[in-house]
């Protein structure tokens, strides 16, 4: 069975500031999955909404102290537009603001789910090399001739 982490959280100022979103996230070592649900002019109910992110999505995730455990918030930027397009999104990123009393779990949330990150990344097999990488060294050698 899957464990996971369940945050609370917040995203505002989303459309020019007409709309926010509320939910909760779901962080395992598998990825994260995000419920939320979008509030336009604080009144219009969008309707909840699920969208799963597997670790192979994650470009890198960060967890924003704020200040005296106010602000909090964690960072996520992805691989794919189109996944990006399923989500609130700020300045090419989800920030999630999270509440006050549930800091520390955020940031442990935050440090497990880097450390499974970290541990997909080693299990990748290596970057392919590009063509012109290949020929690069010999047309260095050929100019320099």
């Amino acid at each position: 069975m899957q464990q996971f982490t369940t945050i609370p959280f917040k995203i505002k100022g989303l459309h020019g500031g007409f709309s926010e979103a509320e939910g909760i996230g779901k962080f395992s070592s598998a990825g994260i999955v995000l419920e939320f649900e979008s509030k336009i002019l604080g009144m219009l109910k969008t309707g909840v909404k699920e969208v799963r992110i597997p670790l192979a999505e994650i470009l890198d995730i960060k967890f924003k102290k704020g200040f005296f455990k106010f602000a909090a918030k964690i960072e996520i930027r992805l691989k794919s537009l189109a996944k990006l397009n399923e989500l609130p999104v700020k300045d090419g990123k989800v920030s999630l603001n999270i509440p006050r009393d549930d800091f520390e779990r955020a940031s442990d949330a935050v440090k497990t789910l880097q450390k499974h990150l970290d541990e997909h990344t080693q299990s990748l097999p290596p970057a392919q090399i590009s063509v012109s990488d290949l020929f690069e060294e010999e047309t260095k050698e050929l100019e320099s001739k």
